[in-house]
Formats: C-alpha cells, sequence, structure tokens
C-alpha cells in the first residue's frame, strides 16, 4: 500500500493527501499541482548538492584569479615606480654634474655667461652680467 504525505493548501488552508512517490517528484522537479480547490502550489525547486558546490569551486576560482590578477598589477605598479625612481636620480645626477662644471669653471676665474677669462670674476659678473641668474644657463 501507497504511504500518504499530508499538507496544507497556503492559499484556502485545506488539508489533503498525496502519494510520498508523487511528492518526492514535485519536490525534486518544482511543477506546479494543484489543491482540490485549484490553487495552484509548488515546491521551490532547490539546488543539488552538486550544483551548490560546483558554484562555490567556481566562485573561488574567480577569487583566485581576481588575487592572481591583483598581485601581477601591483608587481607591475612597483616595477614602474622602481623604474621611475632610477631615472630620477640618473637626471639629478645630471644636473649636479653640470652644476659642479660651473662651479669649477668659476672658481677658475671663467665667465659662464661669455666664456672668458677673468682674474676678478666676481667684478666682471656684477658690472658686466648684473642681472645674470643660474637658471640662464643650458641644461645637459
Amino acid at each position: 500500500m501507497a504511504q500518504l504525505i499530508e499538507w496544507s493548501c497556503g492559499e484556502c488552508g485545506g488539508v489533503q493527501a498525496m502519494n510520498a512517490e508523487t511528492n518526492r517528484v514535485l519536490q525534486a522537479s518544482g511543477t506546479t499541482f494543484y489543491c482540490v480547490h485549484g490553487h495552484a502550489r509548488h515546491y521551490p525547486k532547490g539546488k543539488s548538492v552538486e550544483e551548490t558546490l560546483r558554484q562555490q569551486i567556481d566562485h573561488e576560482r574567480r577569487l583566485r584569479q581576481r588575487a592572481e590578477q591583483n598581485t601581477a598589477m601591483w608587481q607591475d605598479d612597483a616595477r614602474t615606480a622602481r623604474e621611475q625612481v632610477r631615472h630620477e636620480r640618473a637626471r639629478a645626477n645630471g644636473y649636479k654634474g653640470h652644476a659642479t662644471r660651473i662651479t669649477n669653471r668659476a672658481k677658475a676665474g671663467v665667465c659662464p655667461c661669455c666664456n672668458r677669462h677673468f682674474v676678478a670674476l666676481e667684478r666682471h659678473m656684477t658690472t658686466q652680467h648684473p642681472d645674470f641668474t643660474p637658471l640662464e644657463l643650458e641644461t645637459p
């Protein structure tokens, strides 16, 4: 003899009975069925354990890929920053060398503006080039 499952309609509250096997099939499929008064009912179709695990695996895979992409992006940013630092140091060294050459020439009495040698360079600069600033010199 078939086992019966008792259930009540959520619409009218009527208590009814259903074959256990039919109930199992309806729960698995999510198919619509009706109470004796014609109200449509259905079991929400849930995910199987396999589907749930597959979704969790996919989610973890996406998280891992995102983490790998972020790591690669941060490594690229660090590499770019190191290259920028090297470039700026080389640039600063170039300016430092240029300033050192001008200073040494001035100490030797050579005018940085007209490249002539003078014994009294300080006096020459104040009288002949009063508006001179080191920024006027060409950079290397």
